[in-house]
């Protein structure tokens, strides 16, 4: 944002004396215009950033199983569903393709995803759309012309009607530099093309351990800060972590990873030359808990943590609120275990739970 500053004077009839006063009035002037003008750390914040709104969105894994839709789901309150994953297509790596199964047609035609986000929206909800996962390439890491992935990025963007675009980056792209700076670069022209008054929000979901974010997800950030992408935020996976110490809890460490990720964001603001206030901070980051049975066997986040993390989460203002997936929320039945007899299910909790009841808490005062 760029302020301007003018100042006209009218003099009728000055003085010598006066012209001077004038001159050094202006001298001062001009040497704090220059001031202003120097790059240094900023303490203030967009209106944009003031005025945010906190929210709740679970991912929705579309690929996974066709047969589930968005209103086959229970709903607490508005949400903004996150629509999962947006990947390169294997065969034309600079055109964006549903889990590298579906381009944006066949997912309209065969998933009525166009009709599923029309409805959502008729029932006061929005969408928003995340791009790469742990599986399939992210479209930064398949495209190398930086024209045709910034047009990948558009027309999905334009497509669904996105306010909101999520950017999950995991595993091995976390290592790639080069697609990190491609894709920095490409948000940061589509945030400048936007209309004034109707900014794209773009949050970067990252692993984090107790400890905070890892190496390379701080410098993901740092990417995306250095091209001059306005971040919404960056939401943590709070999931799969190392041992837990003796008598830890999913919500214990699922905190210390968050205020470990709070001090290692004021830092890398700083680093960035803007100092950003902690609310403003805390408003900055999103966390994404895996529901019930995690991957790492015998973590298991249970709907008391799920309360816990949701009491955390409000109390310190944090601005997004998560989970991994809508497709999880509801008790595994004996079918589920059969087919999944040792491993988390990617479509049931594992733990007892009425259908959405995981939504419901974490959403609390989120989803309005």
């Amino acid at each position: 944002m760029r302020l301007a500053t003018g100042l006209k004077l009218l003099a009728v009839g000055a003085t010598a004396a006066t012209m001077i006063v004038l001159a050094l009035i202006l001298s001062g002037i001009r040497g704090r215009e220059q001031d202003v003008n120097q790059p240094s750390p900023s303490t203030e914040a967009t209106p944009e950033e003031n005025t945010a709104p906190r929210w709740f969105g679970a991912y929705f894994d579309l690929t996974l199983d066709p047969a589930r839709r968005l209103a086959n789901w229970p709903q607490h309150g508005q949400v903004t569903t996150v629509l999962s994953f947006i990947v390169a297509d294997p065969a034309h790596p600079c055109e964006p393709s549903w889990g590298g199964l579906y381009s944006q047609e066949q997912a309209s035609e065969k998933l009525d995803l166009d009709g599923q986000v029309e409805r959502h929206r008729k029932d006061g909800n929005d969408v928003a759309v995340s791009f790469g996962g742990q599986l399939g390439e992210e479209l930064s890491g398949a495209c190398t012309d930086a024209q045709a992935l910034s047009k990948a990025y558009a027309a999905v963007i334009n497509r669904y009607g996105l306010d909101v675009v999520d950017l999950d980056v995991e595993g091995e792209a976390l290592n790639n530099a080069e697609a990190a700076k491609r894709r920095a670069t490409a948000f940061a022209r589509l945030q400048d093309g936007r209309q004034p008054g109707k900014p794209l929000n773009v949050w970067l979901t990252l692993p984090v351990s107790a400890d905070g974010l890892t190496s390379e997800a701080e410098s993901t950030v740092a990417t995306m800060l250095g091209a001059g992408v306005e971040l919404a935020g960056v939401n943590i996976m709070t999931m799969n972590f190392e041992p837990l110490n003796s008598g830890q809890s999913m919500l214990d460490v699922s905190i210390s990873a968050a205020e470990a990720t709070h001090r290692q964001m004021t830092a890398l603001y700083a680093r960035a030359g803007r100092h950003l206030e902690p609310a403003l901070l805390w408003k900055k980051i999103g966390i994404t808990p895996m529901l019930g049975d995690n991957d790492v066997s015998g973590q298991v986040l249970s709907l008391q943590d799920a309360e816990g993390l949701n009491s955390f989460a409000l109390e310190h203002g944090v601005g997004r609120m998560s989970m991994w997936s809508l497709n999880r929320d509801r008790a595994c039945t004996p079918s589920d275990r059969k087919e999944l007899p040792s491993a988390a299910s990617a479509t049931c909790s594992g733990v007892q739970q009425k259908k959405g009841m995981f939504a419901q808490l974490l959403g609390n005062g989120y989803a309005t």
